[in-house]
Order: structure tokens, then sequence, then C-alpha cells
């Protein structure tokens, strides 16, 4: 398990069994969706937020059904998600001794990898990934970040800027579609120590598509998650009233979900997305993960203002670190189920 899955795919003519799912074990009951029929994820204008009721109802109806948008319009141009995409490739593209300089330690998540082994019995994900502390900047572990592109750390450094502002945006007019003070979600995530993380996900194409996921079901324990796709290459589903739907490539198009901790703080009004990962025989995927988290040392719990009499409050107040979350994912266990009353 020492080698990439990059490495697996060019080489091995078996499929290590450590890759092969089982039949989703929490989501058994599932059938996949008609490939050739995509979700109709809901599109939102995020610069029409600050001042259409209607897209601010469309932006509520969206997170409390789906629990994930398309968001069109949000300021970053589809030139500079192209240099994003670049850098990211770039990285992939190095030549396998290089990219391991940039390994991962093997119980951390910073660096160049694969899934962490937490126990014999995990099921691996088909792909690789670089996994960066972004903000705040006095956490970043440099010595992870690619330093063959002289572009790299400029173009993720302002690329995941600009993501913070979207996702400022994003928090005040979810407060606002529940007719609460703009900043109740702000409050809670805090704009000063807050923390966002970059996922730099490579898919290698696999002879074997059906065995295995590029990742397995989840739902992210972030606040809020941002996904740069592949240009060209669909894989990510999302599953809803108890059936996965492929989520469609927009152009220059972000694609956005709630994270646990929006669950948490709008007391389950809007929906986590449990969301999973297939992979193909011909194409390599790659993508871009941005999960805006709140600052670590606080509480996050419901808003005061949405526990009533007929809304009881249905989450604890919890700190919801990174490790709590994935103790719970490579072990196949919703995170959020530790959170509820």
């Amino acid at each position: 398990m020492n080698h990439q899955v990059q490495d697996i795919a060019a080489h091995c003519e078996q499929l290590p069994e450590r890759f092969i799912r089982k039949e989703d074990e929490e989501y058994g009951n599932v059938t996949n969706s008609n490939a050739s029929s995509p979700a109709k994820i809901p599109v939102i204008d995020v610069s029409l937020l600050t001042s259409s009721p209607l897209e601010l109802n469309r932006l509520k109806i969206a997170i409390t059904t789906w629990g994930c948008f398309q968001a069109i319009n949000h300021g970053i141009e589809g030139s500079f998600l192209d240099k994003v995409r670049e850098v990211s490739r770039l990285f992939f593209d190095l030549p396998a001794e290089e990219k391991k300089k940039y390994l991962r330690e093997e119980n951390d998540l910073e660096g160049y990898g694969n899934d962490m082994v937490l126990s014999d019995h995990q099921i691996l994900d088909w792909t690789d990934r670089l996994y960066l502390t972004v903000f705040p900047k006095d956490q970043r572990m440099l010595q992870f970040w690619p330093k063959s592109s002289t572009e790299f750390r400029e173009v993720v450094d302002d690329y995941c800027s600009k993501i913070e502002l979207i996702n400022q945006v994003i928090l005040k007019a979810m407060a606002r579609s529940l007719n609460m003070e703009d900043n109740c979600f702000l409050d809670q995530y805090g704009t000063t120590n807050s923390k966002m993380f970059a996922r730099f996900n490579y898919y290698p194409p696999c002879p074997w598509p059906d065995k295995v996921l590029g990742v397995k079901p989840h739902a992210d324990g972030s606040a809020v998650t941002f996904l740069l796709q592949d240009k060209e290459v669909e894989g990510l589903q999302v599953l809803k009233d108890g059936q996965w739907f492929g989520v469609p490539i927009v152009p220059d198009a972000l694609t956005v979900n709630v994270g646990d901790q929006i669950e948490i703080m709008s007391n389950g009004i809007f929906k986590s997305p449990v969301h999973r990962v297939l992979v193909n025989t011909k194409n390599q995927r790659i993508t871009l993960a941005v999960f805006c988290m709140p600052q670590t040392e606080k509480d996050i719990g419901p808003v005061d203002g949405l526990i009533t009499d007929d809304t009881p409050r249905l989450y604890k107040n919890v700190t919801y670190s990174r490790d709590f979350f994935f103790q719970n994912y490579q072990h196949g266990k919703r995170t959020i189920d530790a959170c509820k009353i």
C-alpha cells in the first residue's frame, strides 16, 4: 500500500483486494441512476443573492432538498479557473520520484498520498490526493507545496482568497433565506481564525471501474465545500431520496455543497448530502475541493433562533475537528450521527 494509485493503475494487472468495494453497507438499498439522466442540480446565480428574493428562495430550496447547487456568476473568471486546473494537472503529471518529495507522513493528512489506513478492513479509494492547509497562512506546511511550478503557490493562494469571499456571501445568504440576521452563521464560523483546506484529487482510469470507488460514500465535515470539477470528465454522484444522481459539469460553475457543520448550525434545515465518486476505464479526472471550516477552538451548535417548540434542538454543541471527521469517514460512518441528541 506504499504505492500511489496512479502507479497501480499503470502497472497492475490484477486489482489489489484492498480497493475492491463492498456493496455500500450503509446505503445498500440504493441504486445507480441512469447515467444518461444526470441530476437537475439547482443552478444559483451568486451575483443575485444580495438583491433578489427569488434567488434567495431558490438557494434555500436547493440546500434543503439537494444540499448542493451549481454556483454561477460567482466572480471568478473562467480563464482563471482553467489556470487552477492547469497547476493541479502539472503536479500530478510530475514523475513519480518528484511527487514523492511531497509524500505525507504515515499518520497525517497533510501532503501527497492516498488513503490514511486506519484498519486492516478499510476499503481504499481509487484516488491520489494532495492535501494542503491554506488558511490560516501561519499554519501552512510549505514543505508539501509543490515547487516545480513557480505559479502553484500564487494561483492557489489567489483562488482560495476568492473562495473565502464567495463563502461569506453564501453564508450570509443562507441566513437571510431563513429570515435570520445576516451573520448568525458567520458569528459561529468566525472570520479571522477560520480554516481552509485544499484537496487536489487525481482519479486514474481504472480497468475495473465497477469494482472500485474514487471516493467512498460520505458527507463532508466542513461548513461549506467548493468543488472545481474536471472540465470534461464527470464522476461525482449525490444521494437523494434513496437514489444516486450524477452531478453534471456546468461550464465555469463551482459545485457547492453544505457540510455537516452547517447542517448542525441550521438545526437540520439545511442538509449535508451524502456523495461518492465513480471512476471510468478511459479518462483520468482531476478536481479540486476546498473545505471551509469554522475556527476549531470554538464549539458550534444550532443557532438559537432556529430552536423552537415546533423545531426542538436536534444537535448538541460540538468541536468538529478534522481528526474527528476522518476517523469516522475511514470506517464508513457519518460523523454527524455522533452529534445528534
